[in-house]
């Protein structure tokens, strides 16, 4: 089911399938709506902010990824009434840029051009709060953090990474115990621990989870990039 088709589904169970109510509610006109439903028409970001925002029984991760429920509880199935206040606090559909395994070679030589940023795919994360600073999503590759456990990180994991600004790991030390760490280095794009940051000399101890990895001291010279890994998406496995 596209997304288009989803909007149908709201629609059709809000409205019952009225598009006059529909872009009434929405306070849109009934073209823009029907727009929406019928599959001609791109469906950007603002549109599926607004409908979570004036819908807030409508779970946005379903609205945009399939996945889930369509409901997510909220006033029992029911429109709140006009100025009425959500009684949760609005989620943030964040939507960044993705590194896909058969993409990495390519950042790591398009990385500071804002075209290919651009070019990138997105994909949509929920966060709840306000997302500052600079984000990238990266799929992952290989097998170097799977060492069977819960805090395994499997290949085709994807990871929302937030950047650690240059001047933070240059000039003083990483707080590396409570995050796992995306490094983008002259080798490659690297997924890994930081078990050490010695200032003084500018380099990291990287570690990965499978023993089969040796620890790796770096030359901090070499990093493009760091990034926090701040939450990681999982595919189902089929």
């Amino acid at each position: 089911m596209e997304v288009y088709e989803r909007i149908r589904e709201i629609r059709k169970h809000f409205f019952h399938d009225n598009n006059t109510e529909f872009a009434n509610f929405m306070g849109e006109k009934t073209a823009t709506t029907s727009g929406w439903v019928s599959g001609r028409r791109g469906i950007g970001r603002s549109v599926i902010d607004k409908i979570t925002y004036k819908i807030p029984g409508v779970n946005p991760t379903w609205l945009l990824t399939g996945e889930g429920s369509m409901l997510n509880g909220y006033y029992d199935n029911k429109l709140p009434k006009e100025n009425e206040a959500s009684p949760i606090d609005e989620p943030i559909i964040l939507r960044v840029p993705l590194v896909s395994q058969y993409a990495q070679a390519g950042y790591l030589a398009g990385y500071a051009d804002a075209a290919y940023m651009d070019s990138l795919p997105t994909i949509p994360y929920i966060v709840d709060h306000e997302a500052l600073g600079h984000y990238v999503a990266f799929e992952v590759k290989g097998d170097s953090m799977n060492d069977g456990t819960e805090d395994s990180i499997l290949e085709g994991d994807r990871l929302l990474c937030r950047e650690i600004q240059p001047h933070l790991w240059v000039s003083s030390k990483l707080h590396f115990r409570k995050w796992d760490f995306v490094i983008v280095h002259t080798e490659g794009i690297l997924v890994k621990r930081i078990i050490d940051h010695d200032v003084d000399n500018h380099t990291i101890t990287i570690h990965s989870l499978n023993s089969m990895y040796p620890d790796k001291v770096i030359n901090l010279a070499d990093v493009k990039q760091i990034f926090n890994v701040i939450e990681l998406q999982r595919p189902r496995r089929r």
